[in-house]
């Protein structure tokens, strides 16, 4: 833990120490003095009222030379990311910057994540950096800051000003919360369709933290303290850019029928991304409402999406009782024990498994719908695009081509080749299995495509649960013969995140990654002529946050994760 080379300096000598005396020492971490410090208090054992305090510091080389930047050094290590206020606020005055920023960043925030941990890292951000470049996303929706910004940089091209052309290619983007506060600002960059987008790093403020962990951040919620901010920020000036695809997801259901989601207002966030498709669009099917929206980590249903959901109305009528992670994660686990999930056969009836509720098929290679086989015993399916869910774990695994008894060629989870991972799981027991080393373990691998498709019919259940990107919702299902809901999954290019030197996933463009032979004949591109690919319409212009994930303005962010 600590730096091997130390040095001790103490203000006096203990050497004479009467043999009636014993001392005790309590270490500390003074991250004002950046020092480790040691206090000893010498206790007179014959009576215990007769104390003194002797006070020795041990520091590395390290801490010293953190200690040595201060405040000068520090000064111009923040000096990297900042955006000065004439391009972040209208008529601000034109700054002439010795030097550019090398890391112009903007921040923004879930306040309410964390419980008190998004609230108080605002505070410390806005300290460090130009307040005006650290944005609450419970007061500024990001979609606007990004545009009035872009705009600003736009307008100040035109007129010559060199700095606004740097930092908009230089831009990176922090955005502290959930997965859900995390994919709602993937969205926003995506629907800008911007000349250079700029890649985004997570800070990990949520329960799961699936985003983060994927690309290095870690998944347990941070210090807010300045030292652990400035660190965070040395992080994102040294992480590399790394891109992964999107997923366009879309729902469509008889209009005259129950199968409507429920009224907006009761929604969490991801389900604000199927905005109803207005009558001119081509996906408007006479009978039929049609919503859309997009995920970056995982579609789930079934059970897991069920335990989720219950978790999130839970903390919802009861947030004082979800202030830390280990609470959440203890209480997660409680209420999944409590909806029968470690022994699903016994409290969770046959006609709410997956094969009794629909019929899933997948987009074959070379065109044309496939229905895949799904056993009778599986209750959640999850469509994967990282290989983190559920805090960390790896339900896709490593699979061994060797192995696989379908003749299909499966490939470990690449974060950008086009192909998402379908995967089927009993119950929580069969969710362990992902705990075992080295990838070993993992749930039932029915699938790797770039679309699939879920009809769900007329069956023993009413309704189902469903999870995008961290986010639950309860989702009414046929109620007779006539109606029918379907749910569209489909590859559409790739936004750009940071990643860490602690980065999991895994990209086909990185030359250290080695590939079995054959493994990329479904790396599948957008710019590909089968007609079978990608379905065309007005969707491909406006997915993305400004027009899908644009949340209400009366909606509480303390519902996003």
């Amino acid at each position: 833990m600590f730096d091997p080379a130390i040095k001790l300096h103490h203000h006096q000598s203990v050497a004479s120490t009467p043999p009636h005396y014993t001392y005790f020492c309590i270490f500390f971490y003074s991250e004002s003095l950046h020092e480790l410090a040691a206090t000893t208090i010498k206790k007179n054992i014959k009576d215990s009222s007769q104390t003194s305090t002797l006070t020795f510091f041990i520091s590395s080389p390290k801490l010293e030379e953190m200690k040595n930047q201060h405040p000068s050094s520090e000064k111009e290590f923040l000096n990297k990311f900042y955006i000065p206020d004439y391009i972040l606020v209208a008529g601000g005055t034109v700054e002439d910057l010795s030097e550019p920023p090398a890391c112009p960043t903007l921040v923004f925030i879930n306040s309410k994540s964390g419980g008190q941990l998004g609230g108080q890292l605002l505070i410390t951000y806005r300290s460090v950096l130009n307040q005006n470049q650290v944005f609450d996303l419970g007061e500024d929706a990001p979609d606007q800051v990004l545009r009035r910004m872009y705009l600003t940089l736009e307008k100040l091209k035109v007129d010559g000003d060199k700095l606004a052309a740097k930092i908009e290619k230089q831009l990176r983007v922090i955005v502290a919360g959930g997965d859900g506060t995390a994919g709602w600002l993937l969205g926003v960059v995506s629907d800008l369709k911007l000349p250079y987008p700029p890649p985004i790093a997570t800070v990990p403020l949520g329960t799961g933290n699936n985003l983060p962990f994927a690309f290095g951040w870690g998944k347990k919620n941070p210090g807010t303290d300045r030292g652990s901010v400035l660190k965070f920020l040395e992080q994102v000036s040294e992480g590399k850019e790394m891109e992964i695809d999107s997923w366009h997801i879309l729902m469509r259901m008889k209009s005259a029928g129950s199968c409507d989601p429920i009224a907006p207002l009761e929604l969490p966030h991801s389900l604000h991304a199927f905005n109803r498709v207005s009558d001119t669009d081509e996906l408007n099917v006479s009978g039929y409402n049609t919503f859309r929206g997009g995920f970056w980590n995982y579609f789930s249903m079934g059970m897991d999406a069920q335990v989720s959901y219950a978790f999130h109305c839970e903390r919802k009528l009861h947030p004082e009782k979800f202030k830390n992670q280990l609470t959440n994660q203890s209480t997660y686990a409680k209420i999944g024990c409590a909806q029968g999930w470690f022994a699903a056969p016994l409290f969770q009836p046959s006609s709410k498994n997956i094969a009794q509720i629909m019929k899933v098929k997948i987009m074959q290679r070379h065109g044309g719908w496939k229905e895949l086989k799904i056993h009778h015993s599986i209750r959640s399916i999850l469509c994967l695009n990282l290989p983190s869910f559920s805090g960390g774990l790896n339900p896709w695994g490593t699979p061994n081509p060797k192995q696989n008894k379908t003749g299909e060629v499966l490939t470990p989870p690449y974060v950008d080749d086009g192909l998402i991972e379908i995967v089927g799981f009993r119950d929580a027991w069969h969710g362990l299995f992902l705990l075992a080393p080295k990838g070993k373990g993992h749930g039932t691998r029915l699938a790797q495509t770039h679309r699939v498709r879920f009809e769900f019919h007329k069956g023993g259940a009413d309704c189902t649960y469903m999870r995008m990107d961290g986010e639950p919702w309860k989702q009414p299902l046929p109620v007779d013969e006539n109606s029918d809901t379907t749910v569209e999954i489909s590859h559409h290019g790739r936004v750009k995140m940071l990643a860490t030197k602690n980065c999991i996933s895994k990209s086909v463009k990185d030359p250290s990654t080695t590939h079995s032979e054959g493994e990329h004949e479904g790396v599948y591109d957008d710019d590909s002529d089968n007609e079978h690919a990608t379905p065309s319409g007005e969707e491909w212009r406006k997915f993305g946050a400004a027009e899908t994930f644009k949340m209400l303005e009366d909606v509480d962010i303390s519902r996003i994760s």
